[in-house]
């Protein structure tokens, strides 16, 4: 592997490249992004192509990448034009990409803003709020959280993002007349450490959420676009705005194996199926 950087309009971006450029086998470059997730979350993923050329990547702000522009949120259509630069910088032509959560969102906004950029798109689980019938209760929903990490810190900031990423259904009043989650019950620290820059628990990833999905755009160009659901997600958040995504752009969401973070081994403490995963995108991809 090595590990490059590019300077992009106020940021440093570092990115690490698995294979040759261009690569061998005359495949396109297979880009790995996440949002709030960096380039160490792919590891696993990535060690399950050995045969291709893939790119993984550190969002600007993030992990090793910094960023000079005096910003501290996360908007994708920043990240976009940032990704815009990193397939030039690449110089190996439209690649093939996978997002995951936030990095899923961005990818919809690279291949909005840029389509040539991209042949296929994988999106998993994409956040976006605004597609659901619920939003205005999932808005409140994930203000709770906010607001509870930004009263008493980051463990009880954490254990209700964990509540209400993890109910099932659309958020009803049975969802807001439960009692504020105990931190301790999800075994994390109830003290404050007076910490507030969380990029998930804080306002700085609104913009992820809050995405308006471009479906006139994004059904006319020739960039095929797949939007995918986690078979164990159930009804969940990232798995009814993934339905609902790929419902406003009319298809269906392709089922992959395990949940919100399948594709991840045991190194964060949340297992999935990456074997079974890295199948599943390999017969997405080859199926272009």
């Amino acid at each position: 592997m090595e590990t490059r950087v590019l300077s992009t309009a106020g940021a440093e971006i570092v990115y690490d490249v698995e294979g040759p450029l261009p690569p061998a086998d005359g495949r396109p470059v297979l880009l790995m992004i996440g949002q709030p997730m960096d380039a160490s979350g792919f590891r696993a993923l990535a060690t399950r192509f050995p045969d291709r050329t893939v790119v993984t990547y550190d969002p600007r702000g993030l992990g090793r990448s910094t960023r000079s522009d005096g910003r501290t949120d996360n908007d994708p259509l920043t990240q976009a034009e940032d990704l815009h630069a990193l397939v030039a910088e690449l110089g190996a032509g439209p690649v093939e990409v996978f997002g995951s959560s936030g990095g899923a969102v961005t990818g919809l906004q690279l291949v909005t803003a840029h389509p040539e950029d991209v042949v296929t798109l994988v999106a998993h689980e994409p956040p976006i709020t605004g597609v659901l019938p619920d939003a205005a209760a999932t808005d409140r929903a994930s203000r709770g959280f906010r607001e509870a990490y930004q009263a008493k810190g980051w463990g009880h900031g954490m254990a209700g993002f964990m509540a209400m990423s993890s109910w099932s259904g659309e958020f009803t009043d049975a969802y807001f007349a439960q009692p504020a989650p105990d931190p301790a019950a999800f075994g994390m620290p109830a003290e404050d450490d007076g910490s507030r820059d969380d990029p998930l628990l804080s306002d700085r990833s609104l913009a992820v959420t809050d995405y308006v999905l471009d479906v006139d755009r994004l059904t006319t160009v020739p960039t095929r676009v797949v939007v995918a659901v986690g078979e164990e997600s159930g009804d969940t958040y990232t798995a009814r705005t993934a339905r609902a995504t790929a419902a406003a752009l009319g298809r269906e969401a392709v089922v992959f194996p395990s949940h919100h973070g399948g594709f991840l081994d045991g190194e964060f403490g949340w297992p999935g199926k990456p074997d079974e995963f890295a199948a599943t995108l390999r017969e997405v991809l080859d199926a272009a």
